[in-house]
Order: C-alpha cells, then structure tokens, then sequence
C-alpha cells in the first residue's frame, strides 16, 4: 500500500469524542521516548504529520489522522519517561485504555518498542494487558539504524524468547527505522491486507 493522501482529522481526550466515522482504525503506542512520531511521518511519507520533539511525552491527547480516505492512523500518548505530572500521567492511563476498551473502530495496535534494550517490563505489562483485553496487537521495533546486524538478530530472538513465555506463539512484529526508511512498507502491507480482508 502507498499512502496517497494523510490528514490531520481531530485531537481530544474523551473517547466519546473520537471521530463518528465507521472506518477501521489502527492505533500507534509505545514509551514516550521509542520514536513514534518519526515512525507515523516515515509511513505517511510526510515531514510533520506528526509532531517530533527532543522532550519525550509531546504526544498528550488521542490524534486521528485519515489516511488514503479509507482509515484512521491514531496516535496514542507514549506511556512512561514523560516529563508530566503524576496527576496528567493518570489522565493520559485513563483516555488510553478507555480507547482500547471501547473504541469499537479499533482493528489494531502498533506497540512500538525500542530494539537496542532488553525487554522492559512496562512493555511487557501493556502487552500482557492487551491480550487480557483481547485486542490485537503487532510489535513494532523501531532504532533499527541505530544496532549492527548481529546485535539486531541477537536483540530480537531474545526479545521473542521472553514473548514465548506470555504467549504460544509470538504476535507479528516489524523491524524499522524511521531515519533509513525501514520496514515501512511490510507495515503498511500488513494494514492494506486487513482493510482488504475487511471488506471481503
């Protein structure tokens, strides 16, 4: 899939406001520092779709965006190292698994993960609540730019190792970076396939 046409539909924190339309959506999420801005504006082939900051936790409200007027891309607030008070934090927890619980348009998360650490726990926790929650999700590892081919191999085939004691088998994941255009477009297919099975 090429994404032709990226708009900027709606910003708000109450899922009740997210926007009416039937079209299935795909949400982005991942900690705050995991470059999920720059992943969004490498798919959409646009500078600042979404917006970058050198101070991570810029993302604080749930952000549709209508993509080839066909879907919505949703960008989540990031969760932990945002530079926030406690009493936003807890506003940010709140919007967020409201959206997954009750967001109905929802097809799929994106949970973006940092390929040059060990699995963290706050990612496994949100993982494992998603799956509590039986909302599908894909792991999308970004930096890849960022780790020499064998320390890649070797960073994901243990990230998957600890995956295989949570789950039977291991979720999809991608492999990307956003400043080598990277794994961008298996992402995209991925999303185009679902659509289509959609309205099969």
């Amino acid at each position: 899939m090429k994404i032709t046409s990226a708009e900027f539909v709606m910003s708000n924190s109450q899922v009740k406001k997210c926007p009416a339309s039937q079209l299935p959506e795909y949400a982005f999420i991942g900690r705050s520092n995991v470059g999920k801005s720059s992943l969004i504006n490498m798919l959409t082939q646009r500078k600042n779709l979404a917006k970058t900051s050198g101070r991570p936790g810029k993302t604080q409200l749930i952000n549709h965006f209508l993509i080839n007027k066909t879907w919505h891309l949703v960008d989540l607030p990031g969760y932990g190292y945002a530079r926030v008070s406690k009493k936003a934090k807890k506003t940010f927890q709140k919007f967020i698994t409201d959206y997954f619980k009750e967001r109905k348009q929802l097809v799929s998360a994106f949970v973006l993960v940092d390929a040059r650490h060990e699995p963290q726990p706050i990612d496994l926790d949100f993982m494992i609540w998603l799956g509590e929650h039986q909302i599908p999700f894909s792991i999308v590892f970004t930096k890849l730019d960022k780790l020499k081919p064998n320390a890649i191999e070797k960073n994901i085939g243990h990230y998957k190792s600890v995956l295989l004691q949570y789950w039977e088998e291991i979720p999809p994941y991608f492999l990307t970076s956003s400043s080598k255009k990277m794994g961008g477009e298996d992402l995209l297919n991925y999303i185009d396939e679902i659509n289509q099975s959609l309205t099969d």
